[in-house]
């Protein structure tokens, strides 16, 4: 992903802006990372270029928590269902 396409995103369930973490770039381009919004700090992870970005109903916590694992982020978690929210200590 180009970094000069970060002004075209936004979170997608409350549309506010975005911010970003980059784990690793070659160049221009992103090739992994978190988006966060900056207004419900939902995060959303960048694999090998692509913005993941999915509502809430269709994403799959197990698969993204090894991942942010890795990236040294901490997803918190409700009692029925993550939140698909980063812990504070780790934004």
């Amino acid at each position: 992903m180009k970094q000069s396409f970060l002004l075209k995103l936004a979170c997608p369930f409350d549309k506010h802006e975005l911010d970003i973490r980059i784990i690793s770039q070659e160049q221009e381009e992103i090739l992994e990372g978190i988006l966060t919004c900056t207004q419900c700090k939902r995060y959303y992870p960048i694999v090998h270029g692509v913005p993941i970005m999915s509502p809430d109903e269709y994403r799959e916590a197990s698969l993204e928590t090894p991942l942010l694992e890795k990236w040294g982020a901490t997803v918190l978690t409700g009692q029925d269902k993550t939140a698909f929210i980063l812990a504070e200590e780790n934004r």
